[in-house]
């Protein structure tokens, strides 16, 4: 009598079976989202806007505008569908058709989320990202000082937009040239003029957005609580964002930047804590600690809105500490700056502003903190101490004071203004995906955000919404529970949490535009 084992056979067909059944479902949810795509527009929808992972160019398109690598792993879920529009109208059939069949849908404007939620979902699946890179047209209007943005440009391509017209406006917005403008303003936005002007976000006169019903809305139409939703709110919550109206800001034709090293002087960063909230509203310097061949690195890097002469009165009556010479200065323009404070020479061509693609990509995790009391020297000691366990550490610290304690915590959604000295943001990066690698330098990120505890703010500990967090919580599929949300809502809004959750339940009703850590509505379950 022969003996025959069946079950490896069985297992075989089950596995074949589910990954048939699978490959199936994901081929009917593109193909049904494809044609709901093509009823709904009211312009045509070219093939070449729409990829599916049987595209060769899938993974390139997908992970081309992923900062974090880490995001870009295999064992990452993906979507099922990458959609590009080209025109609005493309964007609100995007919209009609996730809710029509009820498919997940999320908005990438520049893919710097630090959590990947704009082309990742951990707790959705199938899901569909929208990637609004072509929608990038920049008109800048001198004569009104404003200028409309669409949400796929690039802060780059706004800055080299506005220096073409002319040379004493800018924007107060980020450091870095290839973050998009979209999610930027999205979660407040925040650069060298942060003192002087206070965020991105407090800066936009204007928007027009997709609302969950698939309408194209401006500020008068959308109404006054989900315009002050989406500036400063974060993103993914209450709309497709489409365009900014944007408040063009004086600068004058010289500005002077300087960085100067002062490596393993806990007294200088101490008074640098007592001092720096205070300084003139022109003066932003800001505080870089690297580990360097084992050696602890601090940098003061500095924007000054005016010429070298200037600058050194005002340090000479404020921060001598310093030590700040004529020799380390850098007069130049405001849109040159821009070029320096993203590691170039100010002599730089300004067609670097212009690249779209990351000048480098590694894996990261950061955290935020926002400091209130001077942290005292024994701690500093211990931080440089913990800057040196770890091979590329960087722990930026953001001064606060000047026009960010002048505008009121409910202005926007972004609540840190008043009371806080400086924003800490803890930033770990490593070159490979190896796994244990990864949790090495996760657990070190982590330990430090621990021993920082009671350095910084309470009541909540607060957080920055766009340096998202997922160590802070998620939501759970078919769960948006209010109650779970406080936990980084209130980290991230304070008290405007609550009207951000009452303008979600009164707009979005049924949670279309959700993500991990999305703005829940009142009771509703999906």
């Amino acid at each position: 009598m022969i003996s025959i084992n069946i079950f490896p056979s069985i297992y075989i067909l089950s596995i074949f079976l589910l990954v048939s059944a699978t490959l199936t479902t994901s081929f009917s949810i593109q193909n049904n989202f494809i044609k709901c795509l093509s009823i709904n527009s009211h312009v045509s929808i070219p093939s070449t806007t729409i990829f599916t992972p049987n595209n060769s160019s899938f993974t390139t398109i997908l992970d081309s505008r992923a900062e974090n690598l880490r995001l870009t792993e295999p064992s990452v879920p993906k979507p099922v569908l990458l959609f590009t529009p080209l025109k609005e109208s493309h964007v609100q059939a995007a919209v009609i058709c996730s809710k029509k069949l009820g498919i997940n849908i999320r908005f990438r404007s520049g893919g710097h989320d630090f959590e990947g939620l704009s082309y990742v979902s951990f707790i959705e699946k199938p899901f569909v990202v929208i990637d609004l890179a072509n929608l990038r047209s920049i008109n800048v209007d001198i004569k009104k000082e404003t200028a409309w943005v669409q949400v796929g440009a690039t802060l780059g391509e706004v800055y080299y937009s506005i220096a073409e017209k002319s040379k004493v406006h800018g924007f107060p917005a980020g450091f870095c040239p290839s973050v998009g403008v979209g999610g930027h303003i999205t979660g407040g936005g925040y650069g060298s003029l942060l003192r002087k002007y206070g965020l991105a976000a407090d800066n936009v006169v204007d928007a027009l957005i997709v609302d969950a019903n698939g309408r194209l809305l401006n500020r008068k139409s959308m109404g006054e609580d989900l315009f002050w939703a989406i500036r400063g709110g974060g993103g993914g919550s209450f709309a497709a964002i489409l365009s900014w109206k944007i408040k063009l800001v004086a600068v004058p034709e010289t500005v002077t930047v300087f960085t100067v090293t002062r490596n393993q002087d806990t007294k200088l960063l101490y008074r640098w804590q007592q001092v720096v909230d205070k300084l003139d509203d022109n003066l932003q310097i800001r505080v870089q600690m690297l580990n360097i061949n084992a050696t602890v690195i601090t940098t003061y890097s500095a924007l000054f809105l005016g010429d070298a002469d200037r600058l050194l009165q005002v340090l000479r009556k404020s921060f001598p500490e310093l030590g700040l010479t004529r020799e380390d200065c850098i007069e130049t323009s405001w849109i040159r700056s821009v070029l320096y404070f993203d590691n170039n020479p100010v002599n730089a061509s300004l067609e670097i502003l212009r690249r779209r693609r990351f000048s480098n990509r590694f894996y990261y995790k950061s955290k935020v903190d926002f400091v209130q009391e001077p942290i005292p020297e024994m701690a500093l000691k211990e931080l440089q101490k913990r800057v040196l366990e770890e091979e590329n550490p960087v722990i930026v610290w953001t001064p606060y004071g000047g026009m960010m304690s002048r505008i009121s915590e409910s202005e926007t959604p972004f609540p840190h203004r008043k009371g806080n000295i400086f924003k800490f943001n803890y930033f770990v990066g490593w070159l490979d995906g190896d796994d244990e690698n990864e949790a090495r330098h996760m657990n070190w990120v982590r330990s430090l955000y621990s021993y920082m505890t009671p350095y910084v703010s309470k009541s909540p500990r607060a957080a920055y919404v766009n340096y998202k967090d997922l160590d802070l919580g998620i939501n759970k599929r078919g769960n948006t529970s209010l109650i779970q949300a406080t936990s980084w809502g209130l980290k991230y809004f304070k008290g405007n949490f609550k009207r951000l959750v009452k303008v979600k339940t009164k707009v979005d009703p049924h949670n279309l535009f959700r993500h991990e850590q999305s703005i829940p509505t009142l009771g509703f379950k999906r």
